[in-house]
């Protein structure tokens, strides 16, 4: 029997090449987003698109329940959608803030809460959490979006412990540099506030960093065979890291100081 699949934040990137890789594997995808007409594509696959905004409970209650009406379960839910948000912590409104941690922490959350029941029910079910290196090591000007994504990584270990004995497993996936729009976008965002910022020179500085490591990221196909191998595993991982400067990151987080860590994030910025 195929299993069913919900891909959230379905109509670009890392969500659209997850929906597209699975539907061609046999699964039965639904892909959800906000953007409904940037998702046309998938339809030929025969995927089922779904209008969802993760920042609206309604929106996702009423996806949940459109797919169990028409398939009587969820398999397994990819919580891709989420978005980075960059500037100085000092002058990002609090509420865009706010807006940030709904959608890359709460409205996910809230959409596990909506699938548990009947996950626990059959006794089967997997969660994917879409997370990132940046929920491991922080950056300047990243402080939001770092907070959600650390958040993240630390709910996601509770809930892998709290469903384990039934039969559900947690995973999370932490990208490095990967070719989608959303850095272009969360450096775009800081850069509509550096004329006259305080901040000025380091928001010039990380966006030349950012144009630079553009062309080593990788493409988000490679994501999605990471998601694919990951949920097809009869024990996976806890977490998977892939993608431009993930592993030397990550390694870098679990054996240098804090104090010798900063030297290096700081050096890069110079």
């Amino acid at each position: 029997m195929k299993k069913t699949v919900l891909v959230t934040g379905a109509s670009s990137g890392m969500g659209k090449e997850t929906a597209k890789l699975l539907a061609q594997n046999g699964y039965k995808v639904y892909a959800a987003a906000r953007r409904l007409e940037q998702m046309d594509d998938l339809k030929p696959l025969g995927i089922a698109t779904l209008k969802m905004d993760v920042s609206d409970e309604q929106s996702m209650i009423n996806g949940v329940d459109e797919i169990f009406k028409a398939e009587g379960k969820i398999d397994i839910l990819i919580n891709n959608a989420g978005f980075g948000q960059y500037g100085a912590i000092e002058e990002v409104d609090l509420k865009d803030a706010r807006y940030q941690m709904e959608v890359n922490l709460f409205g996910l959350a809230r959409l596990i809460q909506l699938v548990i029941p009947h996950m626990r029910e059959q006794y089967f079910g997997k969660i994917v959490n879409i997370s990132s290196v940046g929920g491991k090591m922080a950056a300047p000007l990243g402080g939001w979006y770092h907070a959600s994504k650390f958040a993240l990584e630390g709910l996601s270990d509770s809930l892998r412990l709290e469903l384990k004995p039934f039969g559900i497993d947690v995973i999370v996936i932490e990208p490095g540099g990967v070719k989608t729009e959303w850095g272009t976008i969360a450096i775009g965002n800081a850069m509509k506030t550096a004329e006259g910022s305080s901040y000025k020179g380091l928001i010039e500085s990380a966006q030349k960093i950012s144009e630079k490591t553009e062309k080593n990221n990788i493409p988000a196909i490679e994501i999605a065979v990471l998601i694919k191998d990951a949920i097809e595993v009869a024990k996976p991982k806890a977490r998977y890291a892939k993608g431009y400067l993930a592993k030397p990151v990550l390694f870098m987080k679990r054996w240098l100081s804090d104090s010798a860590l900063d030297k290096v994030i700081m050096g890069q910025l110079k």
